[in-house]
């Protein structure tokens, strides 16, 4: 019979000694994987640059410089989510490829694409018409030239602005920039969630 006892006992610490080290193993790796070698999980889920705090953008009125769909220009960057670019008119290299990322990532979205704008702010040489209209049907161009937009335009960081998609929430809010020479599929993934998420726009 204590024989007995002796073996249950044994079995029993032998079960408490494996949900312990089920339980201690990945805490004392995860230690020395944080501590001794200078790993860290990735701080952030997002592809873009978060822009902290967000900044509310000045209601502006700022010209169309291609004809609209409407006889009215709409409300910028209310109502829906907006993906932004700030150039020249004129849209060398940098801006032909920002203008495309925009144009294809709206498309990718498909049924949800009707929630997204976007806005090319014209900041002068004012503009290669013919390229825009074939090219980007749909997409609003605003003389941003003028005195009375330099407020706006203050509020999208300067640094690399030649090859940078910025992202407006439906509210006004300036959030994110993207560099377009980056993997593409960032800037989509990064719209499907906020798409997915969002309770407005």
């Amino acid at each position: 019979m204590s024989e007995s006892v002796q073996q249950l006992r044994t079995r029993n610490l032998r079960t408490l000694t494996v949900l312990a080290a089920l339980f201690l193993v990945p805490l004392v790796l995860a230690f020395f994987l944080y501590y001794a070698t200078g790993w860290r999980p990735a701080a952030h889920l997002n592809h873009g640059t978060l822009i902290t705090p967000p900044r509310p953008l000045p209601q502006t009125p700022l010209a169309p410089l291609l004809p609209q769909e409407s006889t009215q220009a709409p409300a910028l960057f209310r109502g829906k989510w907006t993906l932004v670019y700030v150039g020249d008119g004129a849209c060398a290299a940098d801006c032909h490829a920002a203008l495309y990322l925009m144009r294809q990532t709206r498309l990718s979205l498909n049924t949800e694409m009707g929630r997204v704008a976007r806005v090319f702010l014209v900041t002068g040489g004012c503009c290669d018409r013919a390229f825009l209209e074939a090219e980007h049907r749909g997409l609003d161009v605003r003389d941003a030239a003028a005195s009375q937009a330099q407020r706006l335009l203050a509020a999208f960081p300067p640094d690399g602005r030649a090859h940078t998609l910025f992202v407006v929430d439906p509210l006004g809010n300036l959030m994110m920039s993207y560099d377009a020479r980056e993997d593409p599929h960032g800037l989509l993934e990064d719209l499907k969630k906020l798409l997915r998420l969002s309770q407005i726009g």
